[in-house]
């Protein structure tokens, strides 16, 4: 069944498929290519089959997805190690006033201790195989772009539920791989029970804080250990303290002495969405339009929560994991506005499509096939462009203000659930809905009513100065007598009980009419918006179906035009990317090397935030205890290493392995200029940063002691 899945890129890419992989670094490259990457040229030990073994045993199945990132299994008992940032939320959730692990950090001495970390999940790849077929049957002629779009989505659904059905404790999921064009279907082993092992603190696994991140040199140690369980049985179970941990068919093996400047390193993981195939126009609405709105209102949203958890810890702690996740867009984006600009990428992408335009002219047939494809695809954008501040406002309206949310979710469970499974959106199906409303409830355990009224208040503000917000059912009021934003935030939160877990639960029962009678003010507020946010939502589908079928296009006449130069985006399946470890020059005259060091951590120590170091740390710094993690050339602690593979979010908490297939570091992070890496990949700047192992064991094992974590991982000295 693995091996249908390059059958899925020779549907569009024809024959020679991926002709240039021999040469290039550039991409993120489905495990179904291994054998046409060549990697023994660049340098890996280990042939193919022992990276991946469709029957047998290899070192991919030492790789699962954790939530939103990657992990590796360092054990045969299931431990796994993250980063510090992918754990964030399971160390959040269980941080209190009096017992904060976000800034102490977590020891668990036995398994008893460990702490559960509810809303996670592991994934790790079992088989894939073609469906595009099967997908695109539903397509028919004269079909609109939302009906395309909502067949499309329903037959993906059918076959997941299919395969599930089929596959007992497996998990489904149809991916899209070139847009509009091939569709895989991904089986995988699902576990429920995750639990948080070791967290180092904050001060550790966030040092520099948002000031250091997307920088380099970088001096975080961005790791944490969780651990997944299974039924007694072995079966995919929720959390019961009768689980046992989960047995992963092939663990993988923990280095002890890094990698050095120039070594062979490759990654495997599961990178979220790059977008290097579009057109200009997009560019242009991301360089003038999406990414500054995003760079503001996100600020905005940060500003406001770091000062209400100024000088209250427990607020502080509730708004963590969101502030974090905003913090990390935020200044991701900056940096793809900055890079769009510095590299002049809309124009570049002109030109490069004025060859190609050029190249479809030259002939009759491509003419009258794809003679205005470019000009459609723009359309699209302009349209958006046009729309973009209402729609961008509205959605995040619904997101800034949590209690809005929740009022969200409540209304859209009770319609979605009230049609047949496969009918309803994707969060409220039967296999999902369990997870959204553990999330839900999650969600209302870190709201705060004093901060949310500001961002009712921020974004109602906002709303305020875009006229057409004035023809938004529901919103109206707003223009009305110039009235003030904040007593209409106020009054809304005030008396709201959106905010109590015992009323989100009375909500869950009822239906979408007994939801629209209840007096609550906020709930009533999301009755009048709820229309207008399924019509965005349907919005979005339609112009998913326009952008899939033309982009589908493109896809074939871009590989009729340069078929040596096309690499697929990623799209958050397992892919592997590689390259060396190398530093970089992000200006004339500055050479940045690859390794950091312990000495560079006391260096930036100066007790004030974000560069905190805790005493257990500079203490066994000071004695000068660094067991056997000395780097021998640099005669310190190595804490973080960069190098040139292709990597983006997603990529989070993805093992970096050396030549033999060992773990020499944990990718956290790119630097500030690889920021537009999904947009574009750069020999010369594109660097991406782990932590290095050796750092790794030095904090878990010599600075807080817990050296059974090392003896499970089987660590040799």
């Amino acid at each position: 069944m693995k091996s249908l899945l390059c059958f899925a890129f020779v549907v569009v890419l024809g024959s020679s498929c991926f002709r240039s992989i021999g040469i290039a670094d550039e991409g993120m490259f489905p495990i179904s290519e291994l054998n046409r990457l060549n990697l023994q040229e660049k340098g890996l030990q280990l042939s193919p089959e022992e990276l991946f073994n469709s029957e047998g045993v290899s070192l991919l199945d030492g790789i699962c997805r954790v939530n939103g990132c990657t992990g590796s299994f360092v054990s045969s008992d299931g431990l796994i190690i993250t980063n510090h940032h992918c754990a964030f939320d399971a160390i959040q959730k269980a941080s209190t006033p009096t017992n904060d692990l976000l800034a102490n950090g977590f020891i668990a001495k036995t398994k008893q201790d460990e702490v559960r970390a509810v809303g996670f999940t592991v994934r790790i790849t079992e088989s894939y195989a073609d469906v595009s077929d099967q997908v695109l049957s539903v397509v028919s002629e004269g079909m609109t772009f939302l009906d395309r779009t909502k067949a499309i989505e329903k037959r993906r659904k059918e076959l997941e539920q299919a395969a599930e059905t089929k596959n007992k404790g497996l998990r489904a999921e149809v991916a899209e791989m070139f847009a509009g064009k091939t569709y895989v279907l991904f089986l995988y082993t699902y576990l429920k029970d995750v639990r948080l092992v070791f967290a180092p603190p904050i001060s550790i696994g966030a040092f520099g804080g948002e000031a250091d991140n997307w920088e380099w040199p970088r001096h975080t140690g961005d790791f944490s250990f969780m651990r997944a369980y299974t039924a007694p049985d072995g079966s995919a179970a929720e959390y019961s303290p009768d689980n046992i941990p989960f047995h992963p068919k092939r663990p993988i093996q923990v280095s002890s002495v890094g990698a050095n400047e120039e070594d062979f390193v490759f990654i495997l993981g599961y990178p979220g969405r790059t977008v290097r195939q579009k057109t200009a126009s997009f560019f242009r609405f991301e360089e003038s339009v999406r990414l500054p709105a995003i760079v503001e209102l996100y600020a905005w949203q940060i500003s406001e929560m770091e000062k209400a958890g100024a000088s209250n810890r427990e607020v502080a702690i509730k708004h963590a994991s969101r502030t974090k996740s905003l913090a990390n867009v935020e200044k991701r984006s900056r940096g793809q506005l900055l890079g769009l600009k510095r590299t002049g990428m809309v124009a570049m992408r002109e030109a490069s499509e004025a060859m190609l335009q050029a190249f479809i002219a030259a002939d009759d047939k491509r003419q009258a096939m794809s003679g205005t494809l470019l000009k459609d695809i723009e359309s699209v954008y302009l349209e958006m462009t046009e729309k973009a501040p209402v729609e961008i406002h509205l959605k995040e309206l619904k997101n800034a203000c949590r209690a809005l949310s929740f009022a969200f979710t409540l209304l859209d469970a009770a319609t979605e659930r009230e049609k047949e499974d496969l009918e309803r959106e994707t969060p409220y199906m039967k296999r999902n809905y369990d997870l959204t409303v553990q999330q839900l409830k999650l969600d209302v355990s870190d709201w705060d009513k004093q901060t949310d009224t500001k961002m009712l208040q921020g974004m109602l503000e906002r709303l305020q100065k875009i006229p057409a917000a004035n023809d938004v059912p529901g919103l109206g009021f707003l223009f009305k007598d110039n009235l003030s934003a904040e007593r209409v935030a106020v009054r809304f939160l005030e008396s709201t009980q959106l905010g109590k877990p015992e009323f989100i639960n009375e909500c869950l029962k009822k239906t979408p009419e007994q939801l629209m009678k209840m007096e609550d003010p906020l709930l009533k507020l999301m009755v009048q918006l709820y229309p207008t946010y399924k019509q965005l939502r349907d919005i979005d589908k339609e112009r998913e179906g326009r952008l899939g079928q033309l982009y589908g296009s493109l896809v074939e006449i871009k590989q009729a035009f340069q078929p040596s130069d096309f690499i697929p985006d990623a799209n958050a399946t397992l892919r592997i990317t590689f390259g060396r470890v190398r530093g970089y020059s992000p200006a004339d005259a500055v050479y940045r090397l690859p390794i950091s060091t312990l000495a560079g951590v006391m260096e930036k120590t100066t007790g004030n935030e974000p560069y905190v170091s805790p005493q257990a740390l500079i203490e066994k710094y000071q004695a000068k205890d660094f067991g056997p993690f000395v780097h021998p050339r640099l005669g310190q602690v190595p804490v973080a290493i960069l190098y040139n593979t292709d990597t983006t979010g997603g990529n989070s908490g993805s093992p970096v392995f050396n030549s033999q297939g060992e773990l020499v570091a944990v990718n956290f992070d790119r630097t500030f200029e690889a920021t537009i890496n999904d947009f574009a990949w750069n020999a010369d700047y594109s660097r991406s940063i782990g932590v290095d192992v050796r750092y790794v064991l030095w904090v878990t094992g010599w600075v807080y002691d817990a050296k059974h974590l090392l003896d499970e991982m089987g660590v040799k000295f």
